[in-house]
């Protein structure tokens, strides 16, 4: 406790100091010490300390809730709410279903990072054989492929993918293509709904060309219909021979008879 001395002014003064009359015509008295508190104030109200037996009480009606059956750690996370799809996911997912839906040859490749350049040449490559090269994000494909008869391609969807199609199997083109790129690898895919790795589409490569079977094909048909022919007119051939025999051999008979003017005695048969 500090205290100090104060200086009183009266009302409508200036910076004078009121004197010892003045103060004692306002207030009544002389204050001659005035007590000034400096800190916080006094604290009155302290918390009673609760007596033992009142704490002995409350810890033994305190409440203990029951342990759950389950930990709630093993129990399966609530299900999230749907997320409302955007207009693009929506247009790529129709996009998706109508390549997958138009095209007989799906290839998958690894996305590497290709120059502009060479992706704008391999590109061009491509597309005059008519074989389209589609990139889409895997959050909207795999989605797709999981839903559809295509799930066994989800393998294949690791990392950033490349999808080669076209609407009749142009494996022969794009393999010498994908030869001259060799940083660029080829996964797997399918064709008429049949899933091929990497050395199937190799083989299939190899495989002739559809016009030069279909020639194959037909030499082969016209080749069984010739031997069909000939098998079915040697035997109406050879009776054909053997009843002309048979007309020649009864001619020669009669002339002899007639030259004789008698006919020949019947052979004896044999007993």
């Amino acid at each position: 406790m500090i205290s100090a001395h104060c200086n009183l002014h009266l009302p409508g003064s200036s910076d004078s100091p009121a004197s010892a009359s003045q103060v004692a015509g306002i207030t009544g008295r002389l204050p001659t010490l005035q007590t000034v508190r400096y800190g916080s104030k006094a604290v009155t109200r302290h918390r009673r300390v609760m007596h033992f037996q009142r704490q002995k009480l409350m810890a033994v009606t305190e409440y203990i809730p029951p342990k759950p059956a389950i930990h709630p750690s093993c129990l399966p996370s609530p299900p999230s709410p749907p997320q409302e799809e955007i207009g693009l996911i929506r247009l790529l997912r129709r996009e998706i279903a109508a390549v997958f839906q138009d095209n007989r040859m799906i290839a998958v490749c690894q996305n590497v990072a290709l120059s502009a350049e060479d992706k704008l040449l391999m590109r061009h490559q491509l597309r005059k054989h008519k074989i389209l090269m589609k990139v889409f994000p895997n959050q909207v494909l795999k989605p797709f492929l999981e839903d559809s008869k295509y799930q066994n391609l989800l393998p294949l969807f690791v990392g950033h993918n490349m999808l080669l199609v076209s609407e009749e199997p142009k494996v022969k083109e794009m393999v010498r293509i994908l030869r001259t790129v060799p940083f660029l690898p080829l996964l797997g895919g399918c064709i008429d709904d049949t899933i091929l790795s990497r050395q199937g589409f190799i083989n299939y490569s190899k495989l002739p060309s559809l016009p030069l079977v279909q020639g194959e094909l037909v030499g082969g048909l016209t080749c069984l219909t010739a031997q069909t022919h000939s098998l079915l007119q040697h035997q109406p051939l050879q009776l054909t021979t053997l009843l002309d025999q048979y007309i020649r051999e009864q001619r020669e008979k009669d002339s002899v008879m007639s030259a004789n003017g008698k006919p020949d005695p019947d052979p004896v048969p044999d007993s």
